[in-house]
């Protein structure tokens, strides 16, 4: 078969696919589950005591993990659905045409999926990934401490051998979501005497052993998904190490990569209805319809375009990932521009709402939310790498620039 009619072959069975990917999405996906979510609450996120918010949520997650979309591109063996690249492609494009919302939000899928998929054994394959890709597991990661932040490798919660166990004693900070969590992906320092980032291991353990405990960090906007978390000498088997002992290092940039990738998207998921018209409910419109505020309007606009094209680009990222072209620090250049896309997206809704956006007490109402969350979008260009950090990252290790 020549090029031409193997290329023409293709693109007839992707058009195939994706005629029945819209056709099923529109079967099966509740008309509850094509909105934006407007809370935690509306978020699915698996775990061991994972309740639904309501009946569509659960309808559409397991209609979603039974056809292995949970994980559209993991290999089916592990509870994936086994889509090429172009399959997931097309799948995305029409669940965003339908509007229709992740089944489930899992740092499980995000972050220690990718990584496990690349530095996990068969065993560890086998026994974590159909979890994750069940929700039946809720992971948090064990990375900041309170003196090794940007500057990671300083870490000094250690693992010290026992037998065919580590014990693990120290502290982590800023641990999403640790007190709903089941399991932990940590680093730990496994050899003391080690360059420091020569020295650390990648370990799985489970959040319920004798020995661990959390503590919630309550933040300015009033609520936290953040916690304090201790390790009072937990036993771990040894076989819990992801990668090489003491090569942790190399799993924890990887899964950086993923992690900042993942933060990125704040920038482009929107907060429901478009900015514009949020604005018009307190600003009010012309005679023409536009929103009656020129300066407003330019910078919605200018966001607008920004949006569009922070979209562009993550598409371009996934498509380079997927043929093995990404270059290792370009998450960190969309970490930085999707972080700092959201603090303006929620500069606009502040401007927008005038004194109405600055109400606090209504937790139910439009109003008194918006400010919480403006306060707390001041967190995201420090949590996963500050903004400074990325922008060293993206100047030495992507431009080059002499001296960075």
């Amino acid at each position: 078969m020549s090029e031409s009619k193997s290329s023409d072959t293709e693109s007839a069975e992707l058009e195939t696919f994706r005629a029945e990917t819209r056709a099923w999405l529109e079967a099966n996906c509740p008309p509850e589950m094509r909105k934006p979510a407007t809370s935690d609450a509306d978020v699915f996120w698996g775990g061991r005591n994972a309740k639904f918010s309501s009946e569509p949520q659960r309808i559409w997650f397991e209609r979603m993990r039974d056809k292995g979309w949970t994980v559209p591109d993991w290999p089916k063996e592990y509870g994936g659905g086994g889509l090429s690249a172009a399959e997931h492609k097309v799948l995305r494009a029409e669940m965003g045409r339908l509007g229709a919302r992740p089944p489930l939000s899992s740092f499980g899928i995000w972050m220690l999926g990718p990584a496990l998929l690349k530095y996990g054994n068969d065993a560890q394959k086998k026994e974590h990934l159909p979890k994750i890709a069940a929700g039946e597991i809720r992971w948090c990661q064990g990375y900041s401490e309170p003196n090794a932040g940007s500057d990671l490798a300083s870490l000094q919660t250690r693992a010290e051998s026992d037998g065919d166990d580590f014990i693990i004693t120290g502290q982590k900070i800023w641990t999403s979501y640790a007190n709903y969590a089941d399991w932990i992906f940590c680093l730990v320092r496994t050899d003391p005497t080690a360059k420091k980032h020569d020295g650390i291991s990648f370990i799985l353990f489970d959040m319920a052993s004798k020995g661990v405990s959390t503590k919630p960090i309550l933040l300015i906007s009033g609520y936290s998904p953040f916690c304090e978390t201790f390790f009072d000498g937990v036993r771990v088997p040894k076989s819990h190490v992801v990668g090489q002992i003491n090569r942790g290092w190399d799993v924890a940039k990887y899964l950086l990569q993923h992690e900042r990738a993942m933060i990125s998207g704040m920038g482009e998921r929107g907060v429901g209805r478009p900015l514009g018209q949020i604005a018009a409910d307190s600003v009010g419109t012309d005679a023409q319809g536009k929103l009656d505020d020129a300066m407003l309007r330019g910078k919605i606009a200018t966001f607008d375009v920004d949006e569009a094209a922070l979209a562009a680009c993550a598409e371009r990222a996934v498509d380079l990932a997927k043929a093995g072209q990404a270059h290792p620090a370009f998450s960190s250049a969309m970490k930085y521009y999707g972080t700092e896309l959201n603090k303006r997206r929620y500069e606009i809704l502040m401007s927008a709402g005038g004194v109405d956006a600055l109400e606090w007490e209504s937790e139910r109402s439009r109003q008194g939310a918006r400010p919480r969350a403006w306060l707390r979008t001041k967190a995201n260009s420090i949590e996963g790498g500050t903004t400074e950090v990325m922008l060293g990252i993206v100047a030495k290790r992507i431009l080059d620039l002499p001296g960075a």
